[in-house]
């Protein structure tokens, strides 16, 4: 283990950050009384440019307003290269009443966006007088966001997650895609054969990189790591594929843009009856091995050793982190 300890990331449970527009105010009583960890009142992507200006007093009113439980509430705020932002960021701090949570950042390019958006909040907190730190939470949606992701993550006190905006990322790529998420019908591979010959396809996860180093980032500056939107809201079973392979590689939710899709979420983020009870009894036999002077034993046919606690310990905090 390295001399500088891995952080541990916020202790909030965020299986599933929910998305609607702040021009859509139909919505956000129904947001409010979902199964959604985090609700996201979405000001840039999902608005016109014509309804900007109302859709920011909406999401003021709601947020003042509404009885959001104990979910963590968030409002993602226009691109920095855009007019919106700083009224955006503005009128959140200055007009709400304390009720929100954090402010999520789209397209952060390198540390110097979150550094302009993190001196605006701190100059309206300090004249005002707020107490609450806002928290925020930025999206890796551009090809610069990728190469400057470390610098993002560890760009100011107020991060608390980072999360993969596929959408974007793919056209800052120039990835010839339409698609928001899942496996892309060109990218495959082919076995080994004759060439005229039948072979068989195997599709890749054209995602993998940003994901793998959003989480190293995340998992290194103690912050959540988050899996983006999947676009088709009717296919349940890509939805479901895309965050079980999110969940492998190391993240810890995943957005809904459809209410159908938070649940799909919240299984694939719980973790298992089954999978709780197998990482307890590692770790009873662990401690077992311990007290005997091993560093290691025999679980179910197969090696478990001190790494073995550590994956055991993941899946028991996340499991007890739903139950608070």
């Amino acid at each position: 283990m390295s001399f500088h300890l891995q952080p541990m990331p916020p202790h909030r449970p965020n299986r599933c950050q929910l998305f609607g527009p702040a021009s859509r105010t139909a919505l956000f009583e129904k947001m409010a009384a979902s199964r959604a960890d985090v609700i996201n009142i979405d000001l840039e992507d999902s608005v016109a440019p014509s309804d900007k200006v109302s859709a920011r007093k909406n999401a003021i009113s709601a947020i003042n307003e509404i009885n959001w439980g104990n979910k963590t509430l968030s409002v993602r705020i226009n691109g920095l290269d855009t007019s919106y932002w700083y009224r955006d960021v503005v009128d959140l701090v200055e007009k709400t009443d304390g009720r929100l949570d954090q402010i999520m950042i789209p397209k952060a390019g390198n540390a110097k966006d979150i550094y302009a958006v993190d001196a605006l909040v701190s100059s309206i907190e300090s004249s005002r007088g707020i107490t609450k730190s806002l928290n925020f939470e930025a999206i890796i949606e551009t090809a610069a966001g990728l190469v400057n992701v470390n610098e993002i993550a560890s760009s100011s006190s107020r991060m608390k997650a980072l999360s993969l905006g596929a959408a974007d990322f793919a056209a800052s790529m120039g990835m010839q895609t339409t698609g928001i998420g899942g496996t892309q019908s060109n990218y495959y591979m082919i076995e080994n054969g004759e060439v005229d010959s039948e072979r068989n396809i195997y599709f890749s996860d054209p995602w993998h990189s940003v994901t793998t180093s959003i989480v190293a980032a995340c998992r290194t500056y103690g912050l959540l790591p988050i899996d983006g939107p999947f676009g088709d809201f009717s296919d349940d079973a890509g939805f479901r594929a895309q965050a079980l392979r999110s969940a492998t590689l190391g993240m810890v939710g995943k957005w809904a843009i459809h209410p159908k899709q938070v649940a799909l979420a919240n299984e694939v983020f719980t973790p298992s009856a089954e999978a709780v009870k197998e990482a307890k009894e590692i770790l009873l036999a662990m401690e077992e091995a311990k007290n005997s002077g091993e560093g290691a034993t025999v679980y179910k046919g197969r090696l478990v050793d001190i790494a073995s606690i550590k994956q055991a310990e993941v899946i028991v905090r996340q499991a007890e982190l739903m139950l608070e």
